[in-house]
Parts: structure tokens; C-alpha cells; sequence
């Protein structure tokens, strides 16, 4: 079952049953048939689809907003921008995928060679609660651009979410079927993979879901894109703008309640700056507005369900108990019983809890370092490989780090985040592959050599 339930209130607003295995079978039909036809459409007629989504979605983005507050939490305003940032995204592919997926010659021992770039089939995606509508987009706009017909299994406490992503799609003019959201539960997920119709699989999300979705595929010989879990630091060396990195920090921990695969988690401080920007921080989190997501002043909202909630908690008390002091927060608010205080660790040991897992909430570790290698040494101190971000004022600093730093994604003064003509993807347990810019849509296409002797 498919539940609405608001994560402040905790009100169940709206439920949906799981679909049969019938009905699966008739959408992933369904599917293939508005494949057969879109496959054959114009860059044009696609792109005008895909702009015409992207009005809808800034004509909308009030309603839509309210729609991801509802049913995860994230405050209003943060909801609205996420919207505004898929109508970007449909945009940047509607304008671009013509010249991303035009024909290439290649030098060969052939008289001509050259690289076509066709469409595979139905894309599958499994995808997450967090950010319900940029992560849909995310794929959807690369996917429809290159000809694909699309399939969304999203997470379970955004139903209303989904439906609302299928029927912008409709209501731009999309073919029926071409984008389909399907309400069905884990073990569906199989019969779905296994379909001839699917030809790749892309999921956003824990590196449990990951692992077993990425089996699956296996199993099935389909390509996957995997975007998971991350750790990211945040390395303030000795040199860099103080203010804006304080500014930065706040933003990249605390947007949505700290609940982002990209937030920076693990704060690496030089040590000669450490005792000013703890101060400055601790001043920063104590002043953040917390409360009623649906209010516009509201900056730090509730954590997603009672479970994240507790898994937090034990984070934090295991942390403590194993050295890390806690000079703020560390505790869920006496009043709003759904919100987790913004808690600031500092001290962590390397093999606690906050420094090792992936902490999804308004948590920061910090660590304090002496040298620009131990700096470095502690950025690479995880399983994970998303982002990182790097504060200097010498830029050779700077692209020493980034040169050394293992990660997808290197922020130079400012914040991880993704858009849309930036290549976006993890290394080691956050995942492979890549979304976004052109080597997100080639990740949907056969990449076709033709070779003319």
C-alpha cells in the first residue's frame, strides 16, 4: 500500500492500493506501444512536449510545492525551488538533445565511420522520497529527449507525488503510456526488470535498495545507473572567506532537514580557524527557524517518519557514547515531537557512527586538522564517493585537493549540488554512472558505430 501520510501532523491524507500483476502487465504494454510512436517523433515535437511540461510545471509550482511539502515535509519554500528546478532541467534537454544526439564521424580504416544515437526501449526508475519530483525529472527529461518511454516505481510515502509527475506528462501532450507511474510493491519490482520492453535501470537511493535492484539487473542482463548514499566533507583550510563558507555550511547540512544523499556531512576544520568557526556555526544552527514545514519562515522541518527519526537518534547517542561531544542539539524537539534539534557533534571519533554512515538528518560531525594531507586523508576517510567541498583562497590549494579528493563532484567555495548541464554521479558505494548534461542522456541511448567500407 501507497501511503500519503504528513510527516509533521503524522495524518494519513490519502491512500492507494498496489496494482495486480495484470494490471503490470498492461502498463508495461502500454508502455511499449507509446514507445513504438514517440520513438518515430521529431527532436522537435519532443522538445515541444518537454517545454510545454516545463510551463506546466512553473504554472503549478505553488500546487506542486504544497504537494511535496505535504506528504515528506521539506519546507515550502525549498518545495517550490525544487519545482522550479524541474521545469529547468525539461529545458535544458528540450534545447539541447539535438546536438547531444546528433550522428558523429569517427576517424577508422573504413572509408566512413560514424556514431548514431538511438533509443533503447523503457526506461525503469526506482526513486526516492527525498527531493520526489527533481529526482523523477532527473532521468525523465534525458529519457523522453532520446526517444524512450519511462516506468516509475517511486517510494512508497509519495504517492500523490507520482500521479501528479504522470499526469503533467499527459497533460503536455505526451502520448498515453509514454510515462507511467506504477503503484507496486518490492517483490513487482522483478517482473518488471525481468520485461523484454525494459532495457536499463536507474535508481536513486539507499545502497540497500542499490544493491538489490542492481541483483536484479544483473540477473537480466540490463544496464544500471545507481546514484546512493554520501558522506561528503567539507574542508575549510586555514585561508578561506569565513562568512561564506559559514554560509555555505548551514545551507548544505540543513536544506531539508539535512535529509540529502549530497548535504555536506563531515566538517574538516583547519585547526588554526576551528575555534571561530565552531563559534560562528554554533551561532548559525542555534538561530535556525524550526516548525510547521508549510510555514515560509520555516528552515529546518521534520524528519521524514518515526523509524529515520529513532535511526538518527541512534546515531548521534552512539556517537556520543563513543567520544564525540555534542555542544548543540542531539536530541528530538521538546515540543515538535517530529523534529530532530540541528545537533553539531564535534570531536567525532573516525570509526563512530556520525563519521561512517550516511546521517540522514540535521546532524554535523566535525573533525579539526593540522596539515593540507590529513585534511585530504580525512575527506577520503569513507566508503562513499558523492561530492565535496573545498574552501580556499589559493587556487592551487585548490586543485590540489580536487585532484585528490575521491569523489563524482568537487565544489571550489561553495556547495554540492546538481544541475542540469553538470554531469552528476558517485564513486565506490554512492553509485556509478552519471545523470545530467550529455552524459546523463547517453546513458539512455544505443551508442550505434556504423562503418561504411
Amino acid at each position: 500500500m501507497y501511503q500519503s501520510k504528513n510527516p509533521f501532523t503524522q495524518v494519513v491524507e490519502k491512500t492507494f492500493k498496489t496494482i495486480s500483476n495484470e494490471s503490470l502487465q498492461k502498463k508495461i504494454e502500454l508502455s511499449k506501444k507509446a514507445y513504438n510512436v514517440w520513438e518515430k517523433q521529431s527532436f522537435q515535437h519532443r522538445s515541444n512536449v518537454l517545454n510545454k511540461i516545463a510551463d506546466l510545471l512553473e504554472e503549478r509550482k505553488n500546487e506542486y510545492g504544497s504537494l511535496i511539502t505535504l506528504e515528506m515535509g521539506k519546507p515550502i519554500s525549498q518545495s517550490v525551488g525544487e519545482i522550479e528546478k524541474c521545469a529547468w532541467v525539461c529545458r535544458y534537454y528540450a534545447e539541447n538533445a539535438v546536438d547531444f544526439l546528433k550522428s558523429r564521424r569517427m576517424e577508422s580504416t573504413a572509408q566512413l565511420s560514424q556514431v548514431n544515437y538511438e533509443p533503447l526501449g523503457t526506461i525503469f526508475a526506482v526513486m526516492p522520497w527525498n527531493f520526489p519530483f527533481w529526482q523523477v525529472f532527473r532521468f525523465l527529461a534525458p529519457t523522453l529527449m532520446a526517444g524512450n518511454s519511462g516506468l516509475l516505481k517511486h517510494a512508497s510515502n509519495v504517492p500523490q507525488c507520482a500521479k501528479a509527475i504522470e499526469d503533467v506528462v499527459l497533460d503536455a501532450g505526451a502520448p498515453k503510456g509514454l510515462f507511467q507511474n506504477l503503484f507496486i510493491s518490492y517483490k513487482q519490482i522483478e517482473t518488471v526488470i525481468a520485461s523484454k520492453q525494459i532495457k536499463a535501470v536507474t535508481l536513486t537511493g539507499s545502497n540497500y535498495a542499490g544493491s538489490k535492484v542492481a541483483e536484479l539487473a544483473g540477473r537480466y542482463t540490463k544496464k544500471t545507473v545507481l546514484e546512493l548514499g554520501g558522506s561528503d566533507p567539507f574542508i575549510v583550510f586555514d585561508d578561506a572567506d569565513m562568512h561564506e563558507a559559514l554560509d555555505k555550511a548551514i545551507l548544505s547540512r540543513f536544506l531539508n532537514a539535512g535529509q540529502s544523499c549530497i548535504a555536506a556531512k563531515r566538517f574538516i576544520i583547519h585547526r588554526d580557524i576551528a575555534e571561530k568557526f565552531i563559534s560562528n556555526f554554533h551561532s548559525l544552527i542555534e538561530n535556525l527557524s524550526l516548525g510547521n514545514p508549510m510555514d515560509e519562515d520555516t528552515f529546518v522541518g521534520p524528519v521524514i517518519n518515526k523509524k529515520a527519526l529513532e535511526e538518527l537518534h541512534r546515531q548521534v547517542t552512539k556517537s556520543i557514547e563513543m567520544g564525540a561531544k555534542c555542544i548543540l542539539g542531539g536530541k528530538v524537539n521538546d515540543i515538535m515531537a517530529t523534529i530532530y534539534e540541528p545537533t553539531l557533534l564535534v570531536d567525532v571519533p573516525s570509526d563512530s557512527p556520525v563519521w561512517r554512515e550516511e546521517v540522514f538528518g540535521p546532524v554535523a560531525a566535525i573533525k579539526i586538522f593540522d596539515t593540507d594531507e590529513e585534511a585530504i586523508e580525512l575527506a577520503n576517510d569513507t566508503d562513499f564517493g558523492l561530492g565535496a567541498s573545498v574552501w580556499t583562497q589559493d587556487m592551487d590549494r585548490a586543485g590540489w585537493a580536487c585532484k585528490n579528493i575521491k569523489a563524482g563532484t568537487i565544489a571550489i567555495n561553495g556547495m554540492v549540488k546538481s544541475e542540469p548541464g553538470l554531469p552528476f554521479g558517485g564513486i565506490n558505494e554512492s553509485g556509478h554512472g552519471r545523470e545530467l548534461s550529455d552524459y546523463g542522456i547517453y546513458e539512455f541511448v544505443n551508442i550505434k558505430t556504423a562503418s561504411y567500407f
